[in-house]
């Protein structure tokens, strides 16, 4: 059963941390050569891109977020990272992790996660 699987959403004041984990299982051997990345949808605003990267190790960003997220691929095989630093109020939203055949990722990836909740205070 092909499925990616998010972890590590929560609540945090502004200005804190937060790592979200994102695992994936079946067809293990495609997923290094997939984008992997993040959406985000906040109450009342649209899905948005967060973060990418590519099969080759380049990465993306959306503007709001350049200079405070870093996505990275874990050493645990088919495990992407979303660290977040510096958390705003306006971060508050359901995260998703995403897989794609290219990047960037399309708005009807290939997969979706259940999504996580983070909520900045």
């Amino acid at each position: 059963h092909v499925q990616l699987v998010e972890s590590g959403g929560g609540s945090v004041q502004a200005g804190g941390s937060l790592r979200l984990s994102c695992a994936a299982s079946g067809y293990t051997t495609t997923y290094s050569r997939l984008c992997m990345g993040w959406f985000r949808k906040g109450p009342g605003k649209k899905r948005e891109r967060v973060a990418a990267i590519d099969s080759d190790g380049s990465t993306s960003y959306a503007d709001s977020v350049k200079g405070r997220f870093t996505i990275s691929k874990g050493n645990v095989k088919n495990t992407v990272y979303l660290q977040m630093d510096g958390l705003k109020p306006e971060d508050t939203a359901q995260y998703y992790c995403a897989a794609d055949y290219s990047c960037p990722l399309s708005f009807s990836p290939w997969l979706l996660g259940q999504g996580t909740q983070v909520t900045v205070s």
